[in-house]
């Protein structure tokens, strides 16, 4: 609310504290328009941002142009991958792509080209081989769909016309059906692996001169998901197992049948990888579905797990240490990349040395586990 002159106290002490309050509000306000502007035009990315004070915070500070910007900080790790074996988006750095020379694993298919007459132009005496150019292409051969079909003979003896011998039908995913399992293992992984929805997957089978309705489709996955059920409820307890679990959740919007509507439920990801340090436990993950994401999901999810649980902030995983299924059997770690976040946002607006101090600490520990 604008202060107007009639609102204005005679008192100085009064005045003062108007003016103090005032000056808090700017700078809140400040703070929150320099996240804002961080969130909407600042890199995606922690790890490709470093903290320069002259830039800071952005220009709502009087800053003197082309000063000399001093880093604060190595580049700091986040909770994203890194690129490795990847391109890479830094300058000077080279980026690991196919130039001059192809993958040595993929299978070669050699391709002979011969001039049209191997006779000399001048006197037709035969010409002899000097050398070669090879050059070699990328290639691919389009998906072919084909009809297996299996024959099974029938044997029976002559002699007492009783005994008749025939080997069993193999078994497939879909009993009865007009599928093989392999087809329905590539649609599984085109959808859940490359994100190629069973609608698109329909219209490619249609151009190939196959029509498959789309609900067909749906329920083959229904039916390969009931023969991974047990698999996936091994790896969850296998992974459970493990003295060290990673959990996050996501949101996951989910039709509501009659209603004609989509309502948000979650995917609770539960993994483990101990890869970065050379540990015992092999990189897994799997996804358990829920309606929601309170405190009484995951403190379900979670009865059967006992060590150090990885998370973000959070208020549900705080919550379950008072679970009494839970009690004493869990001890969170919380994510360093998501408590750097606070401190590079208090020291974009506020220039705290504290929280400078603590972000050189943290680039310290990373430095450490890149050594690791």
């Amino acid at each position: 609310m604008p202060l107007r002159p009639e609102d204005l106290s005679s008192d100085p002490v009064h005045l003062t504290e108007m003016l103090l309050a005032s000056e808090a509000e700017n700078a809140r306000l400040r703070a929150t328009i320099v996240q804002l502007k961080g969130m909407i035009f600042g890199s995606r990315s922690e790890r490709r941002v470093t903290l320069i004070a002259e830039q800071l915070p952005l220009d709502l500070d009087d800053r003197t142009p082309g000063s000399t910007a001093k880093i604060l900080a190595p580049e700091p790790a986040n909770d994203d991958q890194s690129n490795k074996g990847g391109s890479s988006d830094k300058p000077g750095e080279k980026r690991n792509r196919i130039i001059g020379a192809l993958p040595k694993h993929l299978p070669r298919v050699d391709l002979l080209i011969e001039p049209d007459t191997t006779s000399c132009p001048c006197c037709a005496g035969q010409l002899h081989r000097i050398g070669e150019d090879v050059s070699e292409t990328l290639d691919r051969i389009p998906a072919v769909l084909r009809v297996l079909r299996t024959t099974r003979p029938k044997y029976a003896c002559r002699a007492c016309e009783e005994a008749i011998v025939q080997a069993k039908a193999p078994a497939r995913l879909i009993e009865g059906g007009m599928v093989s399992t392999a087809l329905v293992s590539h649609i599984a992984v085109a959808k859940y692996g490359w994100h190629s929805t069973l609608y698109r997957q329909m219209q490619i089978l249609a151009g190939q001169g196959v029509v498959v309705d789309r609900q067909t489709l749906g329920r083959w996955m229904k039916r390969l998901a009931w023969w991974l059920k047990g698999l996936y409820e091994l790896q969850l307890r296998v992974m459970h197992t493990n003295p060290r679990l990673f959990c996050d959740e996501t949101p996951m919007r989910v039709l509501e049948p009659g209603r004609g509507r989509s309502k948000i439920c979650q995917f609770w990801a539960h993994a483990i990888d101990d890869r970065p340090w050379n540990g015992p436990a092999a990189p897994a993950v799997a996804y358990i579905f829920a309606p929601s994401r309170g405190k009484k999901e995951i403190a379900t999810q979670l009865t059967d797990f006992s060590g150090i649980l990885q998370v973000d902030a959070y208020a549900a995983y705080k919550a379950i240490e008072k679970d009494s299924r839970i009690s004493g059997k869990i001890e969170l770690a919380f994510c360093l990349a998501h408590a750097r976040r606070k401190f590079v946002a208090v020291f974009k607006t506020t220039q705290s040395p504290v929280a400078k101090e603590v972000i050189e600490q943290i680039a310290v520990i990373y430095g450490i586990e890149a050594k690791i």
